[in-house]
């Protein structure tokens, strides 16, 4: 079965585990204080608006990552009733976590690529660099991953509240059945036909795309 990550070196796993720690808590932050600022206390009554890694892991969907290749993080709660314009907060509050994890690629090449122009590169310890090509590649995963428009990624419900209510409607009752199947992709043989050649398109035309567009200014 192919895997968005094989199982690391040994002396790679607190670097990962340092990555995905960072990634998943700005993500699901990104959407606790998104659904905040648009009216709904529900993530911050409950202990979700903060920057604080265990609010946000999931202890099993962490271990994941290093197992099966994939992993989440806990999902937060927020009640759309609560804005004013139910789509539009709604639309923006799954797309903030994709958002973050793409400003932090960003970040992640603009320190990589400073490192390596200036020369500091060659005077650090690898595991220095390491981290950060890990730190970008894993954000530009999530980034493109969470955007694949089926239950329970953000992209799913970006496309629920871009359609008119009557299709929302429909999409809903076959929800449960859209998460059955996106489990069946991930985990088996069929991943490789369906959504592993998107990501391994996308992820490395975005990591090039970041990377020429710091060398521009250089």
């Amino acid at each position: 079965m192919d895997r968005f990550f094989n199982f690391p070196p040994l002396e790679q796993i607190p670097l990962i585990a340092a990555v995905i720690i960072i990634a998943f808590t700005v993500h699901e932050f990104a959407h606790a204080y998104t659904a905040y600022k648009f009216g709904d206390p529900t993530a911050k009554n409950q202990g979700r608006l903060t920057l604080n890694p265990i609010q946000h892991l999931d202890p099993i969907g962490t271990i994941l990552i290093f197992i099966a290749g994939f992993g989440w993080a806990r999902p937060v709660p927020v009640n759309r009733y609560h804005f004013k314009n139910p789509r539009l907060g709604g639309i923006l509050v799954s797309l903030m976590g994709p958002v973050s994890n793409f400003l932090l690629a960003l970040i992640g090449t603009g320190v990589l690529v400073l490192l390596i122009v200036s020369g500091i590169a060659a005077s650090l310890p690898p595991l220095v660099m390491q981290f950060f090509n890990l730190f970008v590649y894993f954000n530009v995963l999530l980034f493109v991953f969470n955007l694949l428009p089926l239950p329970p990624l953000d992209g799913y419900r970006i496309l629920e509240d871009l359609l008119p209510p009557s299709v929302r409607a429909k999409m809903t009752q076959y929800e449960q059945y859209g998460s059955l199947i996106f489990l069946i992709l991930v985990i088996t043989p069929l991943g490789r036909y369906t959504i592993y050649p998107i990501i391994y398109t996308a992820v490395p035309f975005f990591i090039k795309s970041l990377q020429n567009v710091f060398m521009m200014f250089l």
